[in-house]
């Protein structure tokens, strides 16, 4: 099941799938080799991952990426991860441990070295999303879910082997902030990351992306 999942989606990554395109149950089961069932709650995942969109009585479709959308994800970033980073400073001093932080730069180092472009961009969602976890607020998790899809997508169209290299420097020096325990250094460490992107990353969308 998880393997029917994890082929759609990348699937969409690539662009095999691309926006707008139909999402059909009985072509994808037989594409992968499975029956319907994985693949209906594979797409009922992905839709709550923000790369489909279920229409009733017309089935999956792959969500149509726009610039709003980008820029409505720079402010959600903006206003959840900051938050996460700086509590999970918090929470390391006052005792509590980062090793799903460590582990997760592990995996991007590995990604880096390899110039595993696939792996850069799922180690770097994953390094955002243990942010969140970090926090342990259940509602939190819950507001930022949605989001990962479509971050994991956005970290695979702006891809550059720089990039890889600068993502992996500054997410270790946030790591190593929440690691100290220095939640105000944290916070600013992650604000300066996700900010610097936008207006660049905005600009090189522009050229493939819609507006609305």
């Amino acid at each position: 099941m998880e393997r029917t999942e994890e082929l759609i989606r990348a699937g969409v990554h690539s662009g095999a799938y691309p926006p707008d395109s139909r999402l059909r149950e009985r072509e994808l089961a037989e594409a992968l080799g499975v029956s319907r069932v994985p693949v209906r709650e594979a797409l009922m995942r992905l839709a709550a991952e923000g790369l489909v969109e279920l229409e009733p009585r017309r089935g999956a479709r792959v969500r149509r990426l726009t610039l709003r959308d980008v820029e409505e994800l720079f402010d959600l970033r903006l206003s959840l991860e900051v938050f996460a980073a700086r509590r999970a400073a918090e929470i390391v001093a006052g005792g509590g441990g980062h090793d799903g932080l460590r582990s997760v730069m592990a995996e991007a180092d590995a990604a880096t070295r390899s110039a595993d472009q696939a792996g850069i961009a799922a180690a770097n969602t994953a390094f955002h999303a243990e942010l969140i976890t970090m926090t342990d607020n259940r509602l939190l998790q819950s507001s930022f879910q949605r989001s990962l899809g479509l971050m994991h997508w956005l970290f695979r169209l702006t891809a550059t082997e720089h990039g890889a290299a600068q993502h992996r420097t500054e997410h270790e020096q946030i790591c190593r902030a929440i690691g100290d325990g220095r939640p105000r250094l944290a916070e600013a460490l992650t604000y300066s990351h996700i900010d610097i992107r936008r207006e660049p990353v905005l600009r090189a969308l522009a050229k493939v992306l819609p507006a609305e």
